[in-house]
């Protein structure tokens, strides 16, 4: 063999291990633009020939006004022939990003980005798709389409942080409250110092947990949805939801779903009053949750309890458990949220209870109250995504692990004649009606006992069961008045494992 001919060959063992990294690399990129089921706002083509070898083409399109988000689908024919196209992009006022041939499809939105291009807002006008070409022979021809769609919310139809396998309907767990170096989260570098703390040391930690979701929910904030986005295809088997914390001076709130920009300066043109915070974060198709309602406000923890003017309506969570507030004091402590959740469901708003653990420093050991998973919300959803996590936690199908089992499980069914619910869900009866209730438990410590709690439960004669079979039936007859009934699991001494959410019952119409 010449010198040649075995320069040739490493030459192309060097380049199908580059393809095939790059293949492997943008893999779970590829699967975004898979659930972009809407025709594209705008389609591109052309032609490159020959003549083209080792050029650049700049195709320019108009961004109209308003877009908050901008998911662009490049294709090309000629692969067979060798020939390679490399893209990048313009806006009017800067360069974006390139990203050569390592990808075909890209997001650019203003709270994040594909890796290599930059997020920020999206300024109408004409835009710039730049096609480099690296290689094309004399005699080709490849002919080549960007698919492109413009996004007004911001909540584009890819989940760009949201790269697990598929799976199906499923309990799925994860924690809802985190923090990171994007706010006010630390722990310690290598040296021993105490720096604020990168987002990667978080997913570590959830990863090590098993848990299935997380939301990194930095202070009024959306910079860590950058370092999300970047980390998402290692961590594939997390589930991230874009999240951060409304942080305002009469109380805190999550908000789960929008990775764009959402206002938090209550009190001010910016947001004169709740409402428009949850509308806004409505509109973005997120989930508005207020967090630790039960802690006190002051120089200790400011704005930390809630009291804000607020139309209940318009929130679908509170986070009843918070992992801060456990330590010391414990889940049903003065400054647990369940007092204040359970208020709110006697006057006959529905609002999911979840938990928290407002995690500041992922190495903190598993075992203490405030950890990363401490407590665990399960959620009931019909797959492992972002709009079915936020689905199921809008409907209620959700429980609250506070010690950290090993997959404990809750299940409630209420059924009445032809109908039947689970947790979360509304039984819609006639006065006198007759419910039974089955309770289903697993993964619980011997001596684990079932309580009831709710304005509907006082037709039991008792509020307290055994769990030994790993199930109870219940019976109750409906007064008439629209109620409620949640269940909870406690051990030997008493101590709150397990919080469930409520089954409603409500006058027939």
């Amino acid at each position: 063999m010449n010198p040649g001919t075995i320069v040739l060959l490493v030459v192309q063992r060097i380049c199908s291990a580059v393809l095939l990294a790059v293949l492997l690399w943008s893999a779970p990129h590829l699967a975004l633009a898979q659930s972009l089921t809407r025709a594209p706002d705008l389609i591109l083509t052309g032609t490159l020939l020959g003549k083209d070898h080792q050029t650049y083409r700049e195709d320019a399109f108009r961004v109209p006004a308003g877009v908050r988000r901008l998911t662009l689908d490049f294709s090309y024919s000629g692969k067979s022939e060798r020939t390679t196209l490399d893209i990048g992009l313009r806006d009017p006022v800067r360069f974006r990003g390139w990203s050569g041939g390592a990808r075909s499809r890209l997001v650019v939105a203003e709270g994040l980005a594909t890796p290599a291009y930059l997020a920020g807002p999206l300024p109408a006008g004409m835009w710039k798709l730049i096609i480099g070409v690296p290689n094309i022979r004399k005699a080709a021809r490849t002919d080549y389409t960007a698919r492109i769609w413009f996004d007004r919310t911001g909540e584009g139809d890819g989940e760009v942080q949201a790269l697990p396998a598929d799976k199906g309907a499923d309990w799925y767990r994860g924690d809802l409250h985190a923090h990171t170096a994007h706010s006010d989260g630390s722990c310690l570098a290598s040296s021993g110092k105490r720096i604020p703390c990168p987002v990667f040391k978080t997913l570590e930690a959830a990863r090590s947990r098993g848990l299935d979701f997380l939301s990194v929910t930095d202070h009024n904030t959306f910079a860590q949805n950058q370092s999300l986005t970047e980390l998402a295809p290692f961590f594939d088997t997390l589930l991230l939801i874009p999240g951060r914390e409304i942080t305002t001076f009469q109380g805190h709130a999550n908000v789960w779903g929008p990775d764009g920009d959402l206002d938090f300066q209550l009190g001010t043109r910016r947001a004169r009053t709740t409402d428009a915070i949850f509308d806004q974060a409505h509109a973005a198709q997120g989930l508005v949750s207020v967090n630790h309602p039960g802690l006190p406000s002051g120089e200790a923890c400011m704005g930390c309890g809630w009291s804000a003017a607020t139309d209940w309506s318009k929130v679908d969570a509170m986070e009843v458990i918070n992992g801060g507030s456990l330590a010391g004091l414990g889940p049903e402590g003065p400054v647990s949220g369940i007092p204040f959740w359970e208020g709110l469901l006697d006057r006959g708003f529905r609002i999911t209870g979840v938990g928290g653990s407002d995690n500041h420093d992922p190495d903190l050991a598993a075992d203490k109250p405030g950890a990363l998973g401490r407590p665990l919300t399960y959620v009931h959803a019909d797959a492992l995504s972002r709009s079915a996590i936020l689905e199921g936690i809008r409907r209620g199908r959700v429980f609250l692990d506070i010690r950290g089992l090993d997959r404990a499980r809750l299940e409630v069914r209420a059924t009445s004649g032809e109908q039947s619910v689970e947790m979360g869900g509304v039984l819609k009866l006639q006065t006198g009606a007759e419910v039974t209730l089955r309770v289903d438990v697993s993964g619980l410590p011997a001596g684990a006992r079932l309580t009831v709690r709710g304005n509907g439960a006082g037709s039991f004669a008792s509020r307290d069961w055994g769990l030994e079979s790993g199930h109870v039936d219940l019976k109750l007859a409906f007064s008439g008045a629209a109620s409620w009934v949640r269940f909870d699991v406690r051990d030997t001494a008493g101590g709150l494992m397990i919080l469930g959410n409520p089954v409603y019952l409500t006058p027939a119409p």
